[in-house]
């Protein structure tokens, strides 16, 4: 039975990728990606021959791509799936494929690698133990407050990528909504000019309100939990919680 592989990509440093990743993009036949582009340059960093077949797969072709990915499986070819970054599937295109290969009972392989989320979270200093991935944050404010609203009482640290152009209004509308909580905003991560703030959300809002950011950003909240939350004393001076 040929086999569906899901190829997760480096998030930003070339060198985030499994020995395995690079084994099986050397052996297959056909590809699909997200961005050709970006893939042929993963696949010249580590001498890779172009494969037989290499088309694309991206939110907007995503129904005509995966029916040709399933011809393709359907004629006994094994097909590797990419992203520009991280995992397909995960916030990016794949979704489509990987459910109706599985429906008709085609083999699907992870290869296993880097992701903003684990990332992000690894590097923000808040808990990790359970967390919820939230995707992208909605670009209304009404939207937006509500994606908010419905983790106000969860315990759990929040992760979600946002436009580098929203940072600012989300980090200001999050303190509004879920309370003035530790945070930490991740840029870039894992690529030469990353960069990572932490601190509480008032803080963090008030630095990214005019600030001009280029490009990902992954955003990372701690849960409802009174220690990682600044209140403020009857005197009205911020007061933070507890600590790890």
């Amino acid at each position: 039975m040929s086999t569906l592989y899901i190829i997760a990509t480096p998030i930003g440093n070339l060198e985030d990728i499994s020995y395995r990743a690079v084994r099986v993009l050397g052996e297959l036949e056909a590809l699909a990606c997200e961005d050709t582009r970006r893939t042929r340059v993963l696949l010249e960093r580590y001498g890779i021959g172009k494969p037989k077949t290499l088309f694309s797969y991206h939110e907007h072709n995503e129904e005509r791509a995966a029916r040709r990915i399933l011809g393709l499986l359907a004629k006994g070819t094994a097909v590797g799936l990419v992203t520009r970054a991280g995992y397909p599937g995960v916030s990016d295109p794949g979704y489509r494929a990987i459910s109706q290969a599985v429906e008709r009972g085609f083999q699907v392989e992870v290869l296993p690698g880097a992701g903003a989320v684990e990332t992000a979270l690894a590097v923000s200093g808040l808990p990790g133990a359970s967390f919820t991935f939230k995707g992208f944050a909605p670009r209304t404010t009404k939207k937006r407050r509500d994606f908010l609203a419905a983790e106000k009482e969860g315990p759990h640290t929040l992760v979600l990528f946002e436009s580098p152009r929203r940072v600012g209004a989300l980090l200001a509308e999050a303190q509004e909504v879920l309370g003035n909580r530790r945070a930490a905003v991740c840029i870039e991560l894992t690529k030469m000019f990353e960069q990572v703030h932490r601190g509480y959300l008032e803080e963090l809002a008030e630095e990214f309100q005019e600030a001009k950011i280029k490009g990902e950003v992954t955003v990372v909240i701690a849960g409802s939990n009174p220690k990682f939350l600044k209140r403020r004393d009857k005197a009205g001076e911020a007061v933070a919680g507890e600590g790890l």
